[in-house]
C-alpha cells in the first residue's frame, strides 16, 4: 500500500495513514484518560460504584474499578500507542456494555443522555483494535504493530 512520489515533501499514503491512526489514537486517548481521571480522582471508585449500582450496572465493585482504571490506563495507552490492539478491544468492550447497560434507553443523543457520543467512542476504539497503532507508536518502535 505504499505510494512513490516524486516531491518527498508530499506524503505518501502510508505516512498519511499514519498520522491518521496517530491523530485517532491521540484523541481517543485523551477522551478516555479524562474520563478515567474523572473516575479515579474526582468521582472515586465510591462515588462511581454508587452511581453504577443506582443505574443498575452489575457487580458494580467489581465494573466500577475496572472501569476506571481502563479508562484512565487505556488512554494513556493509546495516546503512547503501547498495546493498542488489546487495549483499544477492551475500551470498545468498555463502551459497548455503556451503551447496552446505560445509554440505550435514552435514545440516541447524547443531550438526552443518549448513546450517540459513547457509540463515536466504540467505534473509534473498535477501528483501532482492527488496525493496530500506526507507524508512529510505541507499539511500533517495540515491534508490536506487526505482530499484532
Amino acid at each position: 500500500m505504499t505510494t512513490v512520489t516524486v516531491n518527498p515533501a508530499i506524503p505518501t499514503r502510508t505516512s498519511r495513514f499514519a498520522v491518521g491512526l496517530a491523530v485517532l489514537r491521540g484523541v481517543v486517548g485523551v477522551v478516555f484518560l479524562m474520563h478515567g481521571y474523572q473516575k479515579l480522582f474526582q468521582m472515586g471508585i465510591p462515588g462511581v460504584s454508587g452511581f453504577f449500582t443506582q443505574s443498575g450496572v452489575p457487580l458494580p465493585q467489581l465494573t466500577a474499578p475496572l472501569v476506571s482504571v481502563l479508562e484512565f490506563g487505556g488512554g494513556l495507552a493509546l495516546i503512547l500507542g503501547l498495546l493498542t490492539p488489546v487495549v483499544a478491544a477492551l475500551l470498545a468492550a468498555d463502551m459497548l456494555g455503556a451503551i447496552l447497560l446505560l445509554h440505550l434507553p435514552n435514545g440516541f443523543y447524547a443531550a438526552d443522555g443518549g448513546y450517540e457520543y459513547v457509540l463515536t467512542l466504540f467505534g473509534a476504539s473498535l477501528a483501532l483494535a482492527l488496525t493496530g497503532p500506526g507507524a508512529y507508536a510505541l507499539d511500533a518502535v517495540l515491534g508490536r504493530a506487526r505482530r499484532s
